[in-house]
């Protein structure tokens, strides 16, 4: 199959539709960011990769970051976790307190900012400080990425914490249901942290290999998780990786994939390839509008989907 070419003609295809899509305006630090941006990058399982656009520019991952952290807390409490988030879609906006306070601060799943947050709150439990939190979550995706280079930026991390007073919101009301065992602000900075690590997408479709290939690298041979763990993931992704949008997503792409509010998706074919997308510009349910349209066009025109 050529890849490139089919790469290629998405590009082509989507331009029309990048000035549609708003920009995260409400994190002030990703409002300056051109809605114009473009990527999309596909690695395969013996890691020959095809890319289009702006491959190799960094951005906010946000949201994708806490695939990388509940992975982390699966290797660090198995399915003791499930004690404190659960796995189901929550219908809802990612953000939403009336969900929270309605199912007595156990968050729906760990992909909603309320289940992040406290799969961070874990982490720092198990870890036992911020500090090594941060490193921790670090270490693993430079790791997944094959890649030293990888960081955060301290100026989007800032910017977001001094704008997270609903996320501050959804941590103290998980402290006032006893699901949540640290210093909220301390962990809500480290979660901002993790938000704020900076990819492209070739590095982002390389980290996602793993979860194509029941946890292991198929090109260094490490084994990160198992695969039953890989199994419960990946549906996760497909079920929640998109908010309220997710069935949408399933519907149209039929990939487990997760989104971030900086304008990337990622998304796993198993045995088969990593992918990343990215394009700045969200729809309503605050996904990236051209990405998911380009993942659509990719699937249909490979052929290659889940379902």
């Amino acid at each position: 199959m050529d890849y490139q070419k089919i790469l290629e003609e998405i590009a082509e295809e989507v331009k029309p539709l990048l000035h549609k899509g708003k920009v995260a305006d409400y994190i002030p630090a990703l409002s300056e960011v051109d809605p114009e941006h473009f990527a999309f990058s596909i690695t395969l399982s013996d890691g020959t990769q095809y890319h289009v656009g702006d491959s190799q520019t960094l951005f906010s991952i946000q949201s994708i970051s806490k695939v990388f952290t509940f992975i982390l807390s699966l290797k660090a409490y198995g399915t003791h976790m499930y004690d404190r988030i659960g796995v189901e879609p929550s219908g809802n906006p990612f953000n939403s307190l009336v969900q929270l306070e309605y199912e007595h601060g156990k968050p729906r799943n760990p992909f909603i900012n309320a289940g992040a947050v406290n799969v961070t709150d874990a982490l720092v439990s198990h870890y036992g400080s911020c500090e090594i939190t941060i490193s921790e979550v670090l270490r693993f995706i430079r790791s997944i990425a094959d890649d030293e280079s990888i960081d955060f930026s301290d100026r989007v991390a800032a910017s977001e914490m001094e704008h997270g007073f609903r996320n501050m919101a959804l941590a103290n009301l998980m402290k006032s249901f006893n699901n949540f065992d640290n210093c909220v602000e301390e962990v809500v900075k480290t979660y901002f942290k993790h938000c704020a690590i900076e990819m492209n997408t070739d590095m982002l479709s390389r980290a996602m290999l793993f979860l194509s290939n029941y946890g292991k690298d198929p090109i260094n041979g490490k084994t990160y998780i198992t695969p039953q763990q890989v199994k419960r993931v990946n549906a996760v992704m497909l079920t929640c990786g998109h908010y309220d949008a997710s069935g949408d997503f399933a519907f149209h792409v039929g990939l487990p994939g997760k989104s971030g509010v900086g304008g990337g998706i990622v998304a796993v074919i198993p045995d088969v390839m990593g992918i990343a997308v990215w394009s700045p510009g969200l729809n309503a349910q605050g996904n990236s509008l051209v990405g998911t349209k380009a993942l659509e066009l990719f699937t249909t025109k490979t052929g290659l989907s889940i379902f």
